[in-house]
């Protein structure tokens, strides 16, 4: 097999990223694209392997983030690939937590606004329900008391027009009034 001809290139020199490093921390350009062309492949696989979508804009993210915080770069604590490829996971898992708490967010949102379908056919079913129990519970009164009750909540009459209408002094009205209340409430089971 013949071997390639590389003109101008040495394919076994690989670029020194730790100085490489130290000179985009001083603001190097040309070293930063030397860090580009020597890791941009592997930030992306990286963060290919984290993430499905937008892998391409969080390695960007990542090599911006790289020229940013080149001077934070501590050789003693591993090698600089290490330093990128470990910026470049992080960003990937912080992206995937930020996409699945805006997703939980906008499912909370959507249960709150969500209303539930109003039961046509439930509410009429119980709303007879509860005019026949009202009906049972006013035949339990006394003819004074459901007189007094009718007259003044179906009708709409004051006190003394009740009075008027069953020509009954007021306050036998009124007592006939709270006492056919009181045993309305206790029939229907409402607590005070």
């Amino acid at each position: 097999m013949k071997d390639s001809v590389h003109i101008g290139v040495n394919p076994s020199a690989k670029p020194d990223l730790e100085h490489l490093l130290h000179e985009v921390a001083l603001g190097d350009q040309e070293a930063f694209a030397g860090v580009y062309d020597a890791v941009a492949g592997s930030v992306l696989g990286v963060v290919r392997a984290v993430l499905r979508d937008q892998s391409e804009e969080v390695a960007q993210d990542v090599l911006v983030e790289v020229w940013r915080t080149a001077p934070r770069y501590r050789p003693e604590r591993g090698t600089a690939l290490n330093w990128i490829l470990t910026l470049a996971h992080r960003r990937a898992v912080d992206r995937i937590r930020s996409v699945e708490a805006a997703a939980a967010r906008d499912t909370k949102a959507a249960l709150l606004e969500h209303q539930p379908a109003y039961d046509e056919v439930t509410e009429q079913v119980e709303s007879q329900l509860e005019q026949e129990q009202v009906r049972r519970c006013l035949r339990t009164l006394t003819d004074l008391q459901r007189q007094s009750v009718t007259l003044a909540y179906y009708r709409g009459l004051t006190y003394r027009e009740v009075a008027e209408v069953l020509a009954l002094p007021l306050g036998t009205v009124k007592t006939q009034l709270r006492d056919g209340l009181i045993r309305l409430r206790d029939c229907l089971g409402v607590t005070a």
